[in-house]
């Protein structure tokens, strides 16, 4: 029996949207329902696809929302609860300045961060020296709540969170660590620093897994799969922007070495991995001018075409074969 695994990196909407036309793409071509992956992982954008994957929704009914054409009858029963976009209140709302200004959220995690042997994690450091959020994270929740109400998924289901206290990854499906529903995970692994409330759960307070890795493909290393599957918004293929001096493109060539590095180690375990992540066609419309949600539809389109060429190539042919033994 060929046994599948998913990860679902971190992005933000252009992330989600990134998602669903590769994951749309992916089974177009392959005949393969990500639903249907022996374990997924979610980290961020991707904890909130992994949620609506193990809900039900169906790779093209993902492309459907992304991108505003009417779902399949199914797709429109299960979502027909939340609305299309997520509505935030303004950062008045969401609380006054403290008197005492913005003070850095857990400033003990840099030094650990930037000094650890291996790759610096600037991720968590940047996250400590934030101050926490004002934004409420409820409004990612409800969406999960829809779907699941206070029930884990019965299939596994691994969302990636990081724990402020202790500076510790948290993988919440995994660990021995209690959360109270998915929901309540989605939100931990949401909780972007400096703009979300960190999800406090049990004794200690937790923001966005993607800090520490926005993909985390290594929690799968090891554990005997006949096939990885990453869908990574938040790197780029070789050549697909010209990388400047912005904080952005920093990010995103920090996020792809990383990931390089975290793919090895799967790799090295005999397993192979296909990665999903944006060329040059979805990396101009990521970083053009306006609002996420206006070019979240773009997104999705490319991500689908794009993923589309990338199964075509040669390279991608042993995982093709795999996934159409599952169709």
């Amino acid at each position: 029996m060929i046994s599948i695994g998913l990860v679902l990196g971190a992005g933000g909407v252009l992330g989600g949207a990134y998602h669903s036309g590769a994951l749309a793409a992916l089974a177009d071509s392959t005949g393969w329902d990500p639903r249907t992956a022996d374990l997924i992982v979610g980290t961020s954008a991707g904890a909130s696809t992994a949620a609506a994957l193990r809900g039900g929704l169906a790779a093209p009914d993902h492309l459907a929302r992304a991108t505003g054409r009417p779902p399949s009858p199914e797709g429109a029963t299960l979502t027909s609860a939340f609305p299309d976009r997520i509505s935030l209140p303004e950062a008045a709302e969401a609380g006054s300045r403290p008197p005492w200004g913005y003070l850095p959220q857990a400033p003990w995690l840099v030094g650990p961060a930037l000094l650890r042997p291996g790759r610096s994690r600037w991720g968590v450091a940047v996250a400590g020296l934030l101050p926490a959020g004002r934004l409420p994270t409820t409004v990612m929740g409800e969406r999960v709540t829809a779907l699941h109400a206070d029930r884990w998924p019965d299939s596994p289901t691994w969302i990636v969170a990081y724990r402020t206290r202790d500076g510790r990854r948290v993988v919440f499906g995994r660990d021995d660590v209690e959360v109270p529903d998915l929901a309540t995970a989605v939100e931990a692994s949401s909780a972007v620093p400096g703009r979300f409330q960190p999800v406090r759960i049990a004794s200690g307070r937790y923001i966005d897994g993607a800090v520490f890795s926005p993909s985390n493909v290594d929690v799968v290393a090891g554990l005997g799969f006949d096939l990885i599957v990453v869908s990574s918004p938040m790197t780029s293929v070789p050549g697909a922007f010209r990388p400047d001096n912005s904080l952005g493109a920093r990010a995103r060539a920090w996020s792809t070495g990383l990931l390089s590095g975290e793919v090895a180690a799967v790799t090295a375990q005999g397993t192979p991995v296909l990665v999903l992540e944006p060329g040059a066609d979805d990396m101009a419309l990521m970083r053009a001018p306006g609002p996420e949600y206006d070019r979240g539809p773009g997104v999705a389109e490319s991500a689908y075409r794009s993923v589309l060429e990338r199964l075509d190539d040669p390279t991608a042919s042993s995982a093709v074969g795999l996934l159409n033994q599952l169709a």
